[in-house]
């Protein structure tokens, strides 16, 4: 009779202590208490779409000018389509840093703008895509939705003002976004990436403002794109001017009163 109750209360503490290690499986073990002083262990880091790809096209299809070759495009798509899914399915996510978020919208509107050059080329402007009057914000090729990013349709006009321009409060994207014509900034022979994206927006600025066919500037008088006018709430926001703006790039320094004018805008396509 001792010998079975011996028995027994050993099979209860077997039973028990198994219990005791299937339960620790599955319940996580306490953080470990951080130190004063001890460095903080690293956040994941945010993942942002893979340029790559539209890098390689720009290398091959945009001279050193920014001039594009729609023709030679035209016949080689599936990389570019391949990248235009890329970034469809991969919207900007809040996890996202602001440059990997800024680089990845820059590069979306230079893409699409080339998808909506490529789909109807041959054209002399890419005002003459569309409907032949033309009512902005409206029926503009800037306004049609025609393509789809995130499950959401959206146009270029969508990326430009009510993400770019609104969310981000950078004039300097002027600088980068190409409107595939000749008044437009140069389209950069290289994709935007996160982590240079100060860099060649910097770069875009200086190319700009120091291009006497987009940019006439003097000390007493400066002829200027006409980005300065179309987006003048942009770059006088915040107590800035448009001098102080064009005097960062400028080799040549404008006064703060100098007088200032416009250059007619010239929309020929942009192509070799």
């Amino acid at each position: 009779m001792q010998l079975l109750l011996l028995s027994s209360r050993n099979t209860a503490r077997l039973v028990a202590a198994s219990s005791l290690l299937i339960l620790s499986a599955f319940v996580s073990p306490p953080p470990t208490p951080h130190l004063p002083g001890a460095p903080l262990p690293a956040a994941p880091a945010a993942a942002g779409v893979d340029h790559s790809g539209f890098d390689k096209l720009l290398k091959k299809y945009v001279n050193e000018k920014g001039l594009v070759n729609y023709k030679a495009w035209k016949t080689d798509q599936g990389a570019f389509n391949q990248y235009l899914q890329l970034l469809s399915r991969n919207p900007p996510a809040a996890s996202w840093s602001k440059a990997e978020q800024m680089a990845y919208w820059i590069n979306a509107y230079n893409a699409y703008t080339i998808r909506l050059v490529l789909d109807h080329y041959p054209v002399r402007s890419i005002k003459d895509i569309g409907s032949k009057i033309q009512i902005p914000l409206v029926t503009t090729p800037w306004a049609t939705k025609f393509f789809s990013i995130g499950g959401e349709k959206m146009s270029l006009d969508n990326i430009e003002h009510s993400i770019l321009r609104k969310q981000y409060n950078d004039p300097r994207i002027h600088f980068a976004l190409v409107c595939a014509s000749i008044s437009c900034p140069r389209l950069r022979p290289e994709a935007y990436t996160a982590a240079r994206l100060e860099s060649q927006l910097d770069d875009q600025g200086r190319d700009f403002l120091n291009n006497p066919a987009k940019n006439k500037i003097g000390k007493s008088s400066a002829q200027l794109s006409m980005y300065f006018d179309w987006y003048k709430s942009d770059w006088t926001s915040n107590g800035q001017t448009v001098a102080g703006w064009v005097n960062r790039y400028a080799a040549t320094k404008m006064d703060s009163n100098a007088k200032i004018s416009y250059l007619d805008y010239n929309w020929q396509l942009n192509q070799q």
